[in-house]
């Protein structure tokens, strides 16, 4: 691999590693329906006025362009997927799931993402790479049902996660477009920052009316600084340098990220078979990014990635 493609792969993974503490948190944050804390509404309304406001101040330290005519419907459909979709889907279902068996569910990201990521940069994925991400996928949802009490049968809530994976992959596909003539750090903010009319008022309105915890209120703090502002700093940027289809299997390994972390913040018990599962799926993500991803012709004579680390001229 090329040495840009190797960086965005540690940033893809580090981006990774900020996300894995989202769901934990945001259990954290909602509780359960025997002692629920912030409404979902909040959470993912408020943590996207936080991320908002923060995103103003960066944008005018970095005298950030105003977006160009043709970036304003890719930013809209990034805001959708990954302001207004994901952390409210999520948000709803995670008071009435744990952490661990919401973490299974978001296996299906990588391949979804992938499969954005190919459509909309035309690159072309091996044979060997799909296997390996269907693969992994295969892995985990096979574990989400090994350990579901009830089967094969598909609760509201689950249905709620794979909408909400439906729409990062979305909001990531878009954004890493995005990332190729805009600097990364400013695809999030912008979408941000151009959601704020609609965060602001869902926010205000659902805002708790009664006392919470002070472990409620930390978790929110994470969920809206990390897991919707800084988090995506690192993983557009990784998309954009080591491309959507390739940096996306490293999300094959969140789940389990985000299992281990559940145990010690929520007393979630991880036993023996989850860590089977767990190298087994790493193994997929080590053999898939060694498999050869192609570009299309176009796509080839497209400029090289490293002017998106610079700010962009007007």
């Amino acid at each position: 691999m090329k040495p840009h493609e190797i960086k965005g792969l540690w940033l893809g993974l580090l981006g990774v590693a900020i996300f894995a503490l989202t769901l934990p948190m945001t259990r954290l944050a909602v509780g359960t329906p025997e002692a629920p804390q912030m409404s979902g509404m909040f959470i993912a309304m408020g943590r996207a006025v936080v991320a908002g406001v923060l995103s103003i101040g960066f944008l005018l330290a970095t005298r950030a362009p105003w977006p160009r005519r043709a970036d304003w419907r890719p930013l809209a459909l990034t805001a959708a997927g990954v302001v207004f979709g994901f952390p409210l889907f999520t948000s709803i279902a995670m008071r009435y799931v744990e952490a661990i068996h919401a973490s299974v569910i978001v296996g299906v990201l990588p391949l979804a993402t992938a499969l954005v990521g190919a459509l909309l940069h035309r690159q072309r994925p091996s044979t060997g790479f799909w296997v390996c991400g269907v693969l992994g996928s295969l892995l985990v949802m096979a574990f989400a049902v090994l350990k579901s009490a009830d089967g094969l049968r598909l609760h509201l809530a689950d249905g709620l996660l794979l909408a909400a994976m439906a729409c990062a992959a979305v909001g990531y596909g878009y954004g890493a477009r995005l990332s190729q003539r805009m600097r990364a750090e400013h695809v999030i903010c912008w979408a941000l920052v151009l959601s704020l009319p609609l965060t602001l008022p869902l926010a205000a309105t659902s805002l708790p009316a009664r006392p919470l915890s002070a472990s409620a209120w930390w978790a929110f703090g994470y969920v809206a600084v990390f897991s919707m502002w800084i988090g995506f700093f690192a993983w557009y940027r990784g998309l954009a340098l080591g491309g959507t289809v390739r940096v996306s299997q490293v999300q094959l390994v969140q789940p389990f990220i985000s299992m281990l972390l559940a145990v010690p913040l929520l007393g979630e018990r991880l036993d023996a078979v989850t860590a089977g599962f767990a190298l087994a799926v790493i193994a997929t993500v080590f053999i898939g990014k060694k498999m050869p991803v192609r570009a299309t012709p176009a796509t080839a004579r497209a400029p090289a990635p490293a002017p998106t680390l610079a700010p962009e001229k007007t």
